[in-house]
């Protein structure tokens, strides 16, 4: 389990740039990206069809319910049940969180597809947690609801270099001791982007590089609240290339579209296609 630091997400919070969908500091930006959350997360795209929820998340199971079946099944030795409840409420908690108590049908519908049809959620969990901090832009007191544990390891591997060779981000970010001693808000307003980890050693041996969609000029997502884009081209050195110049302004402009309502529809079907 990863403990994540909330003054770090706090601090790195304040530098997100809604318009460019990135984190804008002194002489650099960072931008999560599909291929880090795909190393992350042990949950590759490739191979799998993206899982694109479609819905509406209004409404759900109590998570207690959920926990008391849990706690039931196990005292009853039903593994095979018990190990199914069990993954739904990581699942829920960790990549697709509900401040409301509840493990609602979106994240149902996630693990269902996961657990059937092998669909990889990570298109769906970047999807939700751009929507977030474009949220937070939006209105200051909106909750960070997001894969929070996925978002402390990326910062945490760029910011730190680490002294391991570790081709996992999840053992490297466990043995690195200075994030437990890091004072966030003046080690991020300090950052320049000679001292970044652009590439750290477990992206090695990657397949490539997602930079634009057909029909689109970046990456449109869908979340769990509705579609938004990021620009990957803004991200190029943290996927080991040289930004060769400024980017047009085609590839970094940016859309967003909430919920899942007919007027929405056919950018919908457009982003499915792509």
């Amino acid at each position: 389990m990863i403990e994540v630091s909330v003054e770090a997400i706090a601090s790195h919070t304040q530098y997100y740039d809604q318009s460019l969908r990135c984190f804008t500091f002194k002489d650099f930006q960072l931008a999560p990206t599909v291929e880090e959350f795909e190393g992350i997360l042990g949950c590759s795209i490739g191979g799998r069809k993206p899982y694109l929820f479609s819905g509406n998340r209004v409404a759900g199971i109590p998570r207690k319910f959920l926990e008391e079946k849990a706690e039931t099944l196990a005292s009853q030795r039903e593994w095979v049940t018990f190990i199914d409840v069990l993954a739904l409420l990581v699942l829920e908690t960790i990549l697709f969180p509900n401040v409301d108590g509840l493990v609602d049908l979106a994240a149902i519908d996630a693990f269902l597809a996961y657990h059937h049809n092998k669909e990889s959620p990570i298109i769906a969990i970047l999807a939700d947690a751009y929507d977030t901090f474009n949220l937070r832009c939006e209105k200051s007191s909106a909750r960070i609801v997001c894969c929070m544990p996925g978002l402390y390891v990326c910062l945490v591997s760029h910011i730190f270099n680490h002294e391991s060779r570790s081709v996992c981000p999840l053992q490297g970010h466990r043995m690195c001791s200075r994030k437990d001693k890091a004072n966030w808000e003046e080690l991020l307003a300090s950052m320049t982007g000679v001292s970044i980890s652009w590439f750290p050693q477990w992206k090695e041996g990657g397949a490539g590089a997602l930079c634009s969609c057909e029909g689109f000029p970046n990456v449109p997502l869908i979340g769990m609240k509705g579609r938004i884009n990021y620009n990957p081209v803004l991200a190029i050195r943290q996927l080991r290339y040289l930004m060769s110049g400024a980017p047009l302004e085609e590839t970094i402009a940016p859309f967003i579209a909430r919920g899942f309502d007919e007027a929405n529809t056919k950018m919908l079907q457009r982003i499915r296609k792509a």
